[in-house]
């Protein structure tokens, strides 16, 4: 019996077993993960970005957690000698309509105590030469991190503390009962007096097996990125962000410097036809059903309509994908850039057709889910890790099991 049993073994599930392990030395901890590796899926293909948390709703756990993460993210690299660069940001307005927007993104930024300042064209064009644009915020803040070699460190930390890892174990069913939970895998039963679900793209399917009901359901975006060619990674001195479109609940396409030497630019966001579906060719038919079928998917996707055609069109034409980098880098050609990886996010959307736009986290019984997780999860994760710990102390039930 263990005192607590994690599913999932991206960034999130880590950093929850490592803050599990700090708090409670001595505790019975198992992370179960259906993969051969850890973070394979969302944190093994996202941007690599540590994000600042100037887009998010002051007072939301996002901007909290991400301004939080980004600091102890920064350290837990120095500390254990992990690659980072913090080589900061801007988001440029490329025309005189996105000048209200960007003023509108720094007066958020001030309000989530953030460290922004807003330049002029040739300020600029001092530090991003070859980027077009009429004004733009630098956050000094943001960077770039190895977030394998992060949860790769959690993960150490863990078995240093006597957790036990169950890697290739794939969660069948999970049964509630008074004492705990016994979860069936195809490499037995694991019986655990807590457990707690950060299995991402499947975590309302896990929360579903334990009898939580979230009144949401995850539905897969795949998003697409170009890399530019070596001689031409040379145009990218920072992170390169457009200003958002308000109207649109992702970010446009982007430049993103890589932990590694690589300048990715993108992504599109169109529905994965699977929950893992990290080409246009794969397609599992019980996932595309599932939301198809969801009225919720629907009801986002209507007014999203015009926006989701030009995503598609982007996703099948390296000329409209190549032009929406020319807005920012105007000399690109299409030789400069090259198909690489595409990433997939879980994005969790309610029956009504909203989607949740703040980290998600319900109690159950005998467990906790985290349901909604997607940027900027991994550069809050370790706040997510103490943020569920925090949780759990508050529950003296949980606690006195444990005693």
């Amino acid at each position: 019996m263990y005192d607590f049993a994690i599913v999932g073994g991206g960034i999130i599930g880590l950093s929850t077993g490592m803050a599990l392990t700090k708090r409670y030395p001595g505790t019975k901890i198992v992370m179960i993960e259906k993969e051969k590796d850890w973070a394979h899926h969302q944190t093994g293909h996202n941007s690599g970005v540590i994000h600042s948390g100037i887009y998010y709703k002051p007072g939301s756990l996002k901007a909290k957690f991400a301004r939080e993460g980004n600091k102890a993210m920064v350290r837990f690299c120095q500390e254990h000698g992990i690659d980072y660069d913090v080589c900061g940001k801007v988001i440029v307005a490329t025309n005189s309509e996105e000048l209200p927007l960007l003023d509108n993104l720094f007066d958020r930024g001030i309000q989530n105590g953030l460290e922004v300042i807003k330049i002029g064209s040739e300020e600029l064009s001092e530090i991003e030469p070859h980027v077009a644009g009429l004004g733009a915020i630098r956050v000094p803040s943001c960077g770039i991190a190895d977030y394998k070699g992060v949860s790769q460190k959690f993960a150490e930390i863990i078995q240093e503390g006597g957790g036990d890892i169950c890697l290739d174990t794939k969660v069948e069913n999970i049964t509630d009962g008074t004492d705990g939970v016994a979860i069936e895998t195809n490499r037995g039963t694991i019986k655990s007096r807590f457990l707690i679900n950060c299995a991402g793209l499947h975590s309302d399917r896990v929360a579903k097996m334990t009898g939580m009901n979230t009144g949401m359901k995850i539905v897969p975006f795949r998003g697409e990125y170009y890399e530019l060619a070596p001689e031409k990674r040379h145009l990218v001195k920072h992170l390169i962000y457009p200003v958002p479109n308000p109207d649109f609940p992702f970010l446009g396409v982007h430049f993103t410097r890589m932990i590694n030497g690589e300048v990715h630019a993108g992504p599109n966001a169109v529905l994965a036809f699977k929950r893992e579906g990290y080409t246009k060719k794969d397609i599992n038919v019980k996932d595309l059903f599932e939301v198809l079928t969801y009225p919720g998917f629907w009801k986002m996707a209507m007014p999203n309509m015009k926006e989701g055609i030009k995503e598609y069109v982007r996703s099948f034409s390296k000329q409209a994908f190549l032009h929406s980098l020319q807005r920012l880098i105007p000399e690109l050609t299409e030789k400069d850039i090259i198909p690489t990886h595409a990433g997939v996010r879980a994005q969790a959307l309610m029956h009504d057709g909203s989607m949740v736009d703040d980290f998600a986290i319900f109690s159950g019984t005998n467990s906790l889910h985290i349901c909604n997780a997607p940027s900027p999860a991994a550069t809050a994760s370790i706040q997510i890790g103490n943020a569920v710990v925090e949780r759990i102390v508050e529950s003296s039930r949980i606690l006195d099991r444990l005693a």
